[in-house]
């Protein structure tokens, strides 16, 4: 059977929230999930989904990253690498909740920015759902915005005094901009800033809305609050506010139809002109003391609503709600004022006695620090009474919680009071843990009373409150009415006991079933007393002997069944009925003729024609090539010079052989001038004619008729460059071997 219960989800994640909620929840889950593999999974997702602080995170860091392993909040030794975070990513996809609180001093603040710049990915907690951030200094709610991502739903964000409406309202559009929610609670002694609702207009579907702050009362905002329309939840501190400012809150609220003609009582307009008195005004306060002046306000899915301050601020807050309410939780002034509390009874009992189901009163934070104050000097707390004579009609009531320091006193009025406007409930608490002075006589109610109330009251199955136990009258023990079977836990607190062993047989017969009786036994409580303490747990140790007699004696009983003779007539009654289904038959005529249109589509291309010219453009251009001739002339006759006479003279035989020597090589010069001339003819046909030719040719080509209009020659004749002034002639031309002549004299 255990086999088959595990192997269905849900049921094994109801299993290990159950061990969670036990003692050591935590601690227990973590060796189940070390232990067993099945389970393993399970188990952490069930105790890493809702964290009370960032250090456990931290915690997922290698002991080498941080500066002391045991205490990972005081920060890193070094910047994590990239393998240091992969046990943190095995667990950040788990968390669904986090509460961070600035005052606690537990995590350094380096470690944010830290975390910030070296993040793996982008959203730190990627599923995480609900966060709690509680700060005092602006740098704290900076770092929020780490956790800020589009699968966040709830955010719950109290700061303190020192903060200035710039960095709210900084932070609201960041957080607007970046996340769809569905609650939204901000706690500020700061008031909100001008913008507020134009800040938060785009969270739309909003189901739960708690605003603690200066400007909350707003016109502004309570046209904004009233427009979201999925709102279910409402908190809203009315504390030191007239009861003008309250109404203020929903002046700009759209109102309800009936309100527009002028003899409508809650219409502006009093049909008189402006010279005439207006008794619109007169007739609104008329009404309003009568409570028939129909209200402006819409919160039409509005089911809970949670409000502090003083009792008639509230009555005038709840005047103006039309909505079936549900739930209503009420933090009071205490002792609250006797008109106010009668007022406000009979308010809740008239507009939402046939819906409320749930109604929790307790006391302000400035009622609860003066009973701590006095709780701590070991004064006594003044004894004032709360009467629940004026509730009435509360059927579907099933849950009633008072808490308050002050007011403890109840009457057994009170109970049948409750008796007959509740009979439907199942839990009643009150002002379980207070306490009574010895000398003002003890609680007023007893355990016979509470017999009264189980009597009437058949689904009540939880109580908590401080009662004077006493012995019982025979009547009531002999009277089967007063054994409730539904009573089930009983929460006594520092009540009171005179004889143990009657109050257990009263308890016995009051109720049978009773699995939880709880009592004060801490020494340090205050209000505790040792002698009563005693007695009570003297009753916890006989109870359940006397419960096991008290069914053992049942068991034995045989019920004598109770037999009636009753007649029965069990003829049948007849009725004739006639019934005409004549149908109605009704000609209706459809005309269908379709519509023509003749349309006619001008399709002709567009032509154009356009001209292109694409002759060649030619020029004639003459070049001149006739190469230049230089005639020169040179004279290569030898001056002939006389020779003078000379003497003869008889030689020698070796003179005469070098006369007749050099007389030969003078008659070899003749030579050199016909060689010259060979050479220049040979220059004058090889350089000259093939350059005097394409001249010629040109020459020809010139002669001949041109055959278009436009064409030119196709030969580009180029004119010779001329020698610049900075050219200078050489005091020798060179003339043309053929033009040159050369005379040589042998």
């Amino acid at each position: 059977m255990i086999t088959n219960i595990l192997r269905d989800a849900d049921t094994t994640k109801k299993l290990l929230e159950a061990i969670l909620d036990a003692s050591n929840g935590k601690r227990s889950l973590s060796r189940l999930a070390r232990v067993c593999r099945a389970l393993c999974e399970p188990a952490l997702d069930v105790l890493w989904r809702d964290l009370d602080s960032i250090v456990p995170i931290l915690g997922l860091f290698p002991a080498s990253v941080l500066k002391k392993a045991r205490r990972p909040g005081l920060g890193f030794a070094r910047v994590p690498q990239e393998p240091d975070w992969d046990t943190f990513l095995k667990y950040n996809e788990r968390i669904r909740r986090v509460v961070y609180d600035e005052t606690a001093n537990n995590v350094a603040a380096s470690v944010f920015s830290i975390i910030d710049e070296h993040r793996p990915c982008l959203y730190i907690l990627p599923n995480l759902q609900d966060l709690v951030w509680r700060v005092e200094t602006p740098a704290g709610l900076d770092r929020c915005a780490m956790f800020l991502s589009p699968r966040l739903r709830t955010i719950q964000v109290e700061v303190g005094a020192n903060f200035k409406q710039d960095k709210i309202r900084n932070f609201l559009y960041d957080m607007s901009s970046r996340t769809k929610l569905t609650s939204f609670s901000f706690n500020s002694p700061t008031s909100l800033p001008d913008s507020f609702t134009e800040l938060l207009a785009r969270q739309d579907e909003l189901e739960r809305v708690f605003l603690v702050a200066p400007g909350a009362l707003s016109a502004g905002v309570g046209r904004w609050v009233a427009g979201l329309p999925t709102l279910k939840t409402l908190q809203l501190d009315l504390t030191g506010r007239s009861p003008i400012a309250v109404e203020g809150f929903f002046d700009e609220i759209h109102p309800r139809s009936g309100a527009s003609t002028p003899s409508s009582i809650a219409s502006s307009d009093s049909g008189f002109s402006s010279g005439e008195y207006d008794f619109a005004e007169l007739r609104k306060s008329a009404l309003r003391l009568t409570g028939d002046l129909p209200s402006k306000g819409s919160f039409a899915q509005l089911r809970r609503v949670h409000l502090t301050g003083e009792v008639g601020n509230i009555a005038v807050f709840l005047k103006h709600l039309s909505s079936q309410l549900t739930h209503i939780d009420l933090n009071i002034e205490d002792p609250p004022d006797n008109a106010d509390w009668q007022d406000l009874s009979y308010l809740i009992c008239e507009l939402f006695g046939d819906s409320l189901q749930s109604l929790r009163i307790g006391a302000t934070s400035s009622a609860r620090f003066v009973d701590s104050v006095r709780s701590a000097s070991r004064g006594e707390a003044p004894s004032k009474r709360l009467s629940l004579e004026h509730l009435s009609d509360l059927t579907k009531l099933n849950r009633l919680e008072i808490d308050l320091p002050e007011s403890i006193v109840f009457l057994p009025s009170d109970l049948d009071a409750l008796a007959d406007a509740c009979p439907k409930l199942e839990v009643l608490r009150l002002c379980p843990f207070a306490r009574f002075a010895p000398n003002t006589g003890g609680p007023r109610i007893t355990l016979e009373s509470l017999a009264l109330l189980t009597k009437r009251c058949k689904y009540l199955h939880t109580i908590g409150a401080v009662v004077n136990a006493c012995e019982a009258s025979p009547a009531t023990l002999k009277t089967q009415a007063f054994s409730s079977k539904s009573l089930l836990r009983l929460y006594l607190g520092g009540s009171w006991i005179s004889d143990p062993l009657q109050v257990a047989i009263l308890l016995s017969h009051m109720a049978p079933r009773l699995e939880t009786l709880r009592h004060f036994q801490e020494r340090n409580r205050v209000g505790y007393n040792e002698a009563n303490a005693k007695s009570w747990q003297t009753v916890s140790d006989i109870l359940p002997h006397l419960q096991a007699i008290r069914e053992t004696e049942k068991s034995f009983a045989r019920p004598i069944p109770e037999t009636t003779e009753k007649a029965v007539d069990a003829t049948v009654q007849t009725v004739s009925r006639a019934i005409q289904c004549r149908p109605r038959m009704s000609s209706i005529s459809v005309q269908c003729t379709p519509k023509l249109v003749d349309r006619s589509v001008h399709a002709t291309a567009k032509v154009s024609s356009v001209g292109v010219d694409a002759t060649v453009s030619t020029a004639e251009v003459g070049v001149e090539a006739q190469p230049t001739m230089v005639s020169m002339e040179i004279d290569a006759t030898e001056p002939v010079e006389e020779e003078p006479k000379m003497e003869t003279m008889d030689l020698g035989e070796e003179e005469l052989k070098q006369a007749a020597m050099a007389s030969h090589i003078l008659q070899q010069l003749y030579l050199f001038p016909h060689i010259v001339g060979i050479f220049s003819l040979f220059y004058a046909y090889l350089v000259a004619v093939p350059l005097a030719v394409p001249r010629m040719g040109m020459r020809a080509i010139e002669g001949l008729p041109t055959l278009t209009k436009n064409r030119q020659p196709a030969f580009v004749e180029t004119e010779p460059k001329l020698s610049t002034e900075n050219e200078t002639s050489t005091a020798t031309d060179i003339k043309s071997p053929l033009d040159t002549a050369v005379q040589v004299d042998a």
